[in-house]
C-alpha cells in the first residue's frame, strides 16, 4: 500500500512548472492570488501542514513558529537568503529548514553590474530624457559618465555572488579588491586577481565603487554605517543587490544628496519595499523592485531545488540544502 503523500502548502504563485511538479508529487495547496500571506493565514497553513514553502516576503519569526503546531517538519525556503526564518527556534521544535543556494548566482551577477553601469553611465538620466521627449541632439558634453576600466572594485561579501560579480568586472578592466569573513584560498585569490582586505575600513577609503554581496545576519546589520560611508571617496558609487539592512539607508541619502558620493545603485532597502523616498528623485541613483534573481530560468530552477529538498526529506533523508548552525 502506497505511503501518504507529504502535504505541502505553498505561500506564494511559483512558476507553472514548479506548481505542475509539486501536484504530481505531494497533497500541495497553491495560492490562487500572488499576495503574501497574513500572520493568522500563515498559521493557519502551518498546522495543516508538513513542509511550507514560503519566500523573502514572509516573515517567519519565533513567535509565527511557536504557533505552528506540531504537525509541520520542513521549511523549504523558496530562495537564497533565509534571514525571514527564525532558524534557531525552528531547529529548537524539530522543524528543518532548507533553502535554494547557488541558481541565483549569475542572474545578481549580471544585476550587479547592470547598475554599476546604469549608475557610472547615467543610463537612467538618458532613458528619462528619451521618453519624456526632451532630446534635443548629440553634443560633446552630453550625459558624460565615467568607464568602468582601471576602477577598483571593492567586493563587501566573498562568496558564490561575490566571485561571480570579481569575474564580471575583471573582464570589464576592473581592479578587484574584497573584504570577507574568511579569506579566500590562495589559488582562488590568484584566479580572480583578487586582493583582499583585512580592514574594512581602509578597503572602502581606497574604491571606487563598494559591491555588497555579503548575507544579512546580526554581524552585518549596518556594516555600511554613517562612519564607514564617510570613508568613502565622494567619487564613489555603491551597489547593493544584497540585503537593504547592511547598509544604513539615511546615511546613504543624506551622503548622495549632499553630493558626498557619485552615486547609487540598490536593489534592495532597508525600510519596507519602496526605500527612502528622497532616492527616487536622485538621478545618480538607480532603484529596482529586487530583480536580482528574476529570471524565468533562475527562479525554475529554484523551484528544482525546492521540490528536491521536500522530495529527499519524503524519503527519510536530510534536504540537501538544510540550512545548519554554521550557515547562522
Amino acid at each position: 500500500m502506497p505511503s501518504k503523500r507529504l502535504s505541502v502548502v505553498v505561500t506564494r504563485r511559483l512558476p507553472e512548472v514548479v506548481e505542475t511538479r509539486l501536484k504530481e508529487l505531494f497533497d500541495v495547496r497553491l495560492r490562487d492570488e500572488d499576495v503574501p500571506m497574513t500572520r493568522a493565514q500563515l498559521i493557519e497553513a502551518a498546522q495543516e501542514a508538513d513542509v511550507i514553502v514560503p519566500t523573502i516576503t514572509d516573515s517567519l519569526d519565533a513567535g509565527l513558529i511557536g504557533q505552528m503546531g506540531d504537525r509541520l517538519k520542513l521549511i523549504a525556503n523558496f530562495g537564497a537568503g533565509f534571514d525571514h526564518i527564525d532558524v534557531e527556534t525552528a531547529r529548537q521544535r524539530g522543524i528543518l529548514v532548507s533553502n535554494t543556494p547557488g541558481v541565483v548566482t549569475d542572474d545578481t551577477a549580471d544585476m550587479v553590474m547592470a547598475l554599476m553601469l546604469g549608475v557610472t553611465r547615467r543610463i537612467q538620466e538618458g532613458l528619462g530624457v528619451m521618453q519624456e521627449g526632451r532630446w534635443d541632439g548629440w553634443a560633446p558634453t552630453a550625459f558624460l559618465g565615467g568607464r568602468l576600466g582601471g576602477r577598483r572594485l571593492g567586493i563587501l561579501g566573498m562568496g558564490r555572488i561575490g566571485q561571480a560579480v570579481a569575474r564580471r568586472a575583471s573582464a570589464f578592466g576592473m581592479q578587484i579588491h574584497y573584504h570577507n569573513r574568511r579569506r579566500l584560498r590562495a589559488e582562488t585569490e590568484e584566479a580572480l586577481e583578487a586582493t583582499y582586505w583585512d580592514s574594512l575600513d581602509q578597503m572602502v577609503a581606497r574604491m571606487d565603487v563598494i559591491s555588497v554581496n555579503c548575507p544579512s545576519t546580526p554581524s552585518t546589520y549596518h556594516l555600511l554605517n554613517a562612519r564607514r560611508l564617510k570613508l568613502l571617496k565622494n567619487t564613489a558609487v555603491v551597489v547593493n543587490t544584497s540585503r537593504g539592512e547592511v547598509i544604513d539607508e539615511n546615511a546613504l541619502t543624506r551622503m548622495l544628496k549632499a553630493g558626498e558620493l557619485a552615486g547609487a545603485g540598490l536593489d534592495v532597502y532597508e525600510h519596507g519595499i519602496k526605500g527612502n523616498p528622497d532616492l527616487r528623485n536622485m538621478p545618480n541613483v538607480v532603484m529596482l523592485p529586487h530583480m536580482g534573481s528574476a529570471t524565468q530560468e533562475g527562479r525554475v530552477e529554484m523551484g528544482e531545488k525546492v521540490l528536491i529538498n521536500i522530495k529527499t526529506f519524503a524519503d527519510g533523508h536530510r534536504p540537501p540544502d538544510q540550512v545548519v548552525p554554521s550557515m547562522l
